[in-house]
């Protein structure tokens, strides 16, 4: 079984903010997949599932993700190296994606909350989405939906992530990163 992580935060307010590119593109997979909802409030967020893959929003708010991470990899036994995290990345410019395994937070409260429930071995896949020009704008940068330029790039960049994502399943993740790693971003940006 793999379990599949989008890192956001619910509601409204938040849909389109930068902060929350995990639960936009697990949308998508979820569209992908035509995985179906389960319910459950033990989990702590929306989760979909198919035949061998269990796709997580956390509804706990990011900085409390591991929370709702660890109800359901202990709930059905998810293997650390089968759990996918998708996440925002400030390090990495709009647009980019990169993939990689374990590692250190990067100062995201997401990864850091998830790291501390389950460790850290999981699979990342990190989406880049720029950073402010000084270090104490960054919440509110997080929290600032895209610009209008910034969503016009949204969809391709979201179906290309999606695409690695799914091909994580049958390949390994050295494959999956030389084949879908983007670096200098390739559609239509600001």
């Amino acid at each position: 079984m793999w379990l599949i992580v989008g890192l956001g935060n619910p509601g409204p307010k938040y849909e389109y903010t930068r902060h929350n590119i995990g639960f936009l593109t697990l949308d998508r997979l979820v569209g992908m997949s035509e995985a179906h909802p389960l319910s459950s409030s033990s989990f702590h967020g929306e989760i979909f599932k198919t035949s061998d893959t269990l796709f997580l929003k956390p509804l706990t708010f990011m900085n409390r993700s591991g929370i709702s991470v660890q109800a359901v990899k202990n709930f059905y036994k998810v293997e650390l190296d089968h759990i996918v995290v998708i996440h925002d990345d400030l390090d990495l410019p709009f647009g980019a994606v990169r993939f990689k395994q374990g590692g250190g937070s990067g100062g995201h409260n997401g990864l850091k909350s998830i790291d501390s429930m389950i460790g850290n071995g999981y699979l990342r896949v990190r989406m880049g989405i720029g950073k402010p020009l000084y270090k104490s704008q960054v919440v509110e940068y997080v929290l600032q939906e895209f610009s209008p330029e910034e969503r016009a790039s949204l969809s391709p960049w979201i179906d290309h992530t999606a695409r690695a994502i799914l091909e994580l399943k049958h390949h390994t993740l050295d494959r999956v990163a030389s084949l879908y790693s983007v670096k200098k971003p390739q559609w239509h940006m600001p």
